[in-house]
């Protein structure tokens, strides 16, 4: 089983406009951030790889785990900590039948993002690490999956479920401390790692919600 990360950083390269990626990627690692997820879904392999692989190189020496979103053979090529899952990506069990033939060895997180109570289970029996579970409020990115879930929702998924949930949608510092009453183990998100001016700040703003 994963640890029970805390935060989760998900980039989103044009959302952070002329502010370079990469920087803000190695800034996360070096001020404590548990888990980053490359997203950046439309680039195309070669420059996802001229990203994610300085990237993970960064994180050496640091706490930090750098997964990648979707791309398996990446993800293995690059030395990445793990592979993150959406709902249209590689099943989780045929990710860890590919390992255990190929990588029996090999420390690999498998993350993968769910919307319900039914794919939580679904995941977690197909050996899933650790979970992404949202929107949990409202927030623009995630409309196309419905209304938010709410902390209820979120209540009974972590009931049911034994691996970590990091709680994903429309997080604010504020709500960190609702979610983990509710039973998340950490938190999920892109702006809140984003839209701020100093992300060492940002990070021991939602670390002081955990104590």
């Amino acid at each position: 089983m994963a640890p029970a990360y805390q935060l989760c950083y998900i980039t989103d390269r044009r959302a952070l406009g002329a502010k370079p990626l990469l920087h803000r990627i190695l800034e996360a690692t070096r001020v404590g951030v548990d888990l980053i997820q490359i997203r950046e879904k439309d680039l195309p392999t070669r420059e996802f790889v001229a990203l994610a692989q300085p990237a993970i190189d960064g994180a050496h020496g640091t706490n930090a785990r750098i997964v990648v979103n979707d791309r398996l053979d990446v993800a293995l090529a690059l030395g990445a900590a793990g592979v993150h899952l959406g709902t249209q990506s590689m099943p989780p069990q045929a990710v860890r039948e590919c390992l255990n033939r190929d990588f029996a060895s090999r420390d690999f997180l498998v993350g993968v993002s769910c919307h319900s109570l039914d794919e939580a289970l679904k995941a977690q029996t197909a050996g899933a690490d650790y979970l992404l579970l949202g929107p949990v409020f409202n927030t623009p990115s995630k409309l196309p999956y419905g209304p938010p879930l709410g902390l209820a929702t979120l209540m009974k998924v972590t009931a049911r479920i034994t691996i970590p949930i990091l709680a994903l949608g429309g997080i604010t510092v504020e709500r960190v401390k609702p979610c983990l009453e509710a039973g998340a183990a950490g938190i999920a998100g892109i702006s809140i790692f984003q839209d701020c001016d100093s992300i060492e700040d940002r990070v021991r703003e939602l670390r002081s919600e955990f104590s």
